[in-house]
């Protein structure tokens, strides 16, 4: 499905291939070669979505870009099936295994890894040639690379990084407050605007 949102008409190149399941929408520009097959979604909510030549989206991944992050995925990249890819840049030839997620404002350099279940969080800085083993945590800048059982070292650098202002503009509220209903009420204004889509 190949949808309009706000305005903005997906580009796909004559030689890519989108599986008729997948769905993209919005300021999306896929290049030359591009596969994008079934279940996969690419949203541009506000920021664009690029994928230059020859990147390949498997079945049933996201990636997504934001007001404030756009994505950028580089030549020769592979996203695997179910990761999560969302307004952060991917260097040429990097690979993005099942079920891994890569959030808000990061960069993972030419050839890097993230394998099975791995996370880059916001705002981190993952060098070239680099490997997120499966299910481990890349945090800060440059990243820090933690097994998932080391939730205080993850936390001591991922805290300043303010995952609730990068992604969803809400400030950290006080201990024993959650910050949910200011996140819930700002993705449905936001997601309403779905309402208008038109099917291209």
């Amino acid at each position: 499905m190949i949808l309009e949102h706000l305005g903005k008409k997906p580009r796909i190149d004559a030689s890519a291939y989108v599986a008729p399941t997948a769905v993209v929408c919005g300021d999306v520009t896929i290049a030359a070669g591009v596969r994008v097959l079934f279940g996969a979604t690419l949203v541009a909510e506000g920021g664009s979505i690029t994928l230059d030549e020859n990147c390949i989206v498997l079945e049933n991944a996201v990636v997504r870009s934001s007001a404030r992050h756009s994505t950028h995925i580089a030549r020769d990249c592979l996203i695997g099936p179910h990761a999560h890819v969302v307004g952060c840049t991917l260097e040429e030839s990097v690979f993005v295994a099942t079920g891994a997620s890569v959030f808000h404002g990061a960069t993972l350099g030419a050839r890097s890894e993230v394998r099975i279940n791995g996370v880059v969080h916001v705002r981190t800085q993952l060098p070239e040639g680099a490997t997120v083993p499966i299910g481990w945590v890349a945090v800060g800048r440059p990243a820090e690379i933690l097994p998932p059982d080391e939730h205080e070292r993850i936390w001591a650098i991922q805290k300043p990084l303010d995952f609730p202002q990068t992604v969803y503009g809400v400030e950290r509220p006080a201990a024993g407050e959650s910050k949910m209903p200011a996140v819930a009420r700002r993705l449905s204004e936001l997601y309403r605007s779905h309402e208008d889509d038109k099917t291209l």
